[in-house]
């Protein structure tokens, strides 16, 4: 059984720093197409950054300012936020596992998620 459990997210005002994180269990974060999303309140889930085949691909919206990474011995990924906005209030989502039938940007793309945390910037 796959899990993806999330947290690290809160309140900061902005241009402050945040650290999520998303811990697997049932499913290898080293070997894996992994990412994280967001949603906003009455918006659609985004992709935020994508981590697949060898390459990392961010989203326009968070260039330089976000960074994946993840740790092996703790089957862990990250998502480092630095510089954050108040448009980048919205719960954070990781995802797991493409299923290869639409692009690696799209929410119906993966076959896990984690539950979400929420992170709140104020200005």
């Amino acid at each position: 059984q796959v899990q993806l459990v999330e947290s690290g997210g809160g309140s900061v005002q902005a241009g402050g720093s945040l650290r999520l994180s998303c811990a697997a269990s049932g499913y290898t974060v080293s070997s894996s197409c992994m990412g994280w999303f967001r949603q906003a309140p009455g918006k659609a889930r985004e992709g935020v950054v994508i981590d697949c085949d060898g390459r990392t691909t961010y989203a326009n919206s968070v260039k330089g300012r976000f960074s994946i990474s993840k740790d092996n011995a703790k089957n862990t990924l990250y998502l480092q936020m630095d510089n954050l906005k108040p448009e980048d209030t919205a719960m954070y989502y990781c995802a797991a596992d493409r299923r290869r039938i639409a692009t690696m940007w799209e929410v119906l793309e993966y076959k896990y998620w984690g539950q979400g945390t929420q992170v709140t910037v104020s200005s």
